[in-house]
């Protein structure tokens, strides 16, 4: 029987990408192969339980949305989560997966819509991307840069100039990072506030989306399951 390490599948509202303010169904899978500074999910690298592809898929459609994201963690690197999306479209669903773009996304369903998370210097994992995956992307995609400074922010403007990637996707998304306890302050940072990089955005008149982490607005920031 196929199987996946599920962390968490619960019905929230969409935080992030073009789809914010939804109601959504998140399935979130374990485990990660980055250690981004300003990870807010690092209970997803271990937590977990093994899970049949029908129980899941059950547990996602008993909440009778049809907005359904698969994330993590590293969603990517579990191999039968192809499975899932595929299952979950023929179920109907309109399925989106956030991915930090430091895995292939090519063999991910047609269907679905890729968010990749690409990484930025201030990640520490900016290496860590497959530059291979913009070939990959389609224009109801979406790619999302979390800023935490201004070297972050030239660097994705030179990313989205270098690879054309208006013209690659649906959406860019621009989010400030979230101060974090541990990561950031490695960086000696607290975070960059979203009215910082709203004026960049309007300064520079870039085509981008300004998002924000809104289910950290409605819920006190590090609560699970929202």
């Amino acid at each position: 029987m196929q199987t996946l390490r599920i962390n968490e599948i619960f019905h929230s509202i969409q935080g992030e990408s073009s789809y914010a303010g939804l109601p959504c169904v998140f399935i979130r899978l374990t485990g990660c192969h980055l250690r981004c500074a300003y990870c807010d999910t690092e209970y997803a690298f271990k937590e977990g339980a093994t899970l049949e592809l029908p129980d899941i898929i059950a547990r996602a459609l008993a909440y009778n949305c049809n907005l359904i994201e698969i994330t993590g963690g590293e969603p990517l690197l579990q191999p039968r989560v192809f499975d899932l999306m595929t299952l979950l479209c023929n179920a109907g669903a309109t399925v989106l997966v956030e991915t930090s773009g430091a895995c292939d996304i090519s063999p991910c369903d047609p269907r679905v819509i890729r968010i990749m998370d690409l990484k930025t210097p201030g990640s520490g994992e900016s290496h860590r991307n497959l530059i291979e995956n913009f070939n990959h992307l389609r224009p109801h995609d979406e790619i999302k840069f979390v800023i935490t400074d201004r070297t972050d922010y030239e660097w994705a403007n030179s990313i989205i100039k270098q690879h054309n990637l208006t013209h690659r996707v649906r959406h860019i998304l621009f989010s400030p990072a979230f101060a974090q306890p541990r990561g950031l302050e490695i960086l000696g940072s607290p975070g960059l506030h979203i009215r910082t990089l709203a004026h960049w955005i309007l300064e520079d008149r870039l085509p981008v989306r300004l998002q924000t982490q809104l289910h950290k607005i409605i819920w006190e920031p590090h609560t699970r399951g929202v």
